[in-house]
């Protein structure tokens, strides 16, 4: 965190940085709970439905959007202060401007206990955007390795089950409900959801 940069922070208003209130997100269920569905496709339906909990949770959405601008909150509204995807910026900032490599806990008195960090915070690619599609449009997007950067089934299970950027999902800093589960259930669902067809809701 530049600390230059932490007192422009704290100007912004309540209203723009509070972090609004989240409903705790249910528990995922496990693989093994969708072994009494005999058909094997709508099995597999079930099980990227349940996995797809951790895609539409707010700590993936909000940097999945279809703009150019990060979202926040659960109520996924813009980002403030205003940020904006790599080569659309007219202010010059890009997201290290104040997402270091590591979650922040702001130690002053604030509306917000935390700024979210990794090294390689960023927004998903516009060919990634799952913001008002159907879990059916994000399953069969997340599938074409023409829109999830290259990745077959195999490496898209790598990804949800080991990537270090989508654990922060489950570890987002003070203030924020993380994703639904675990990252070890996460993966452990996808996987199931590929053993089984990787059929689409």
């Amino acid at each position: 965190m530049r600390w230059a940069t932490l007192p422009i922070l704290l100007l912004f208003s309540a209203d723009a940085l509070a972090q609004t209130p989240q409903a705790p997100q249910s528990e995922l269920k496990a693989a093994q709970d969708f072994a009494s569905i005999g058909d094997q496709a709508a099995r597999s339906r079930a099980l990227f439905t349940e996995a797809a909990k951790v895609l539409t949770s707010p700590r993936c959405m909000n940097c999945h959007p279809a703009g150019d601008q990060p979202l926040q909150g659960a109520d996924h509204r813009l980002h403030q202060p205003p940020a904006h995807r790599i080569g659309t910026s007219v202010s010059g900032e890009t997201c290290s401007t104040c997402h270091t490599d590591r979650n922040f806990k702001v130690p002053a008195p604030t509306t917000f206990q935390s700024i979210p960090g990794h090294p390689r915070w960023d927004l998903a690619p516009l060919s990634m955007a799952w913001q008002g599609k159907s879990l059916g449009d994000i399953c069969r997007q997340i599938k074409d390795k023409n829109a999830n950067g290259g990745r077959d089934l195999a490496l898209l299970q790598e990804h949800i089950a080991k990537d270090d950027l989508v654990a922060w999902g489950w570890n987002p800093g003070d203030g924020r409900e993380p994703a639904p589960g675990s990252q070890e259930l996460a993966g452990q669902l996808a996987q199931e959801w590929i053993d089984s067809g990787a059929e689409c809701p």
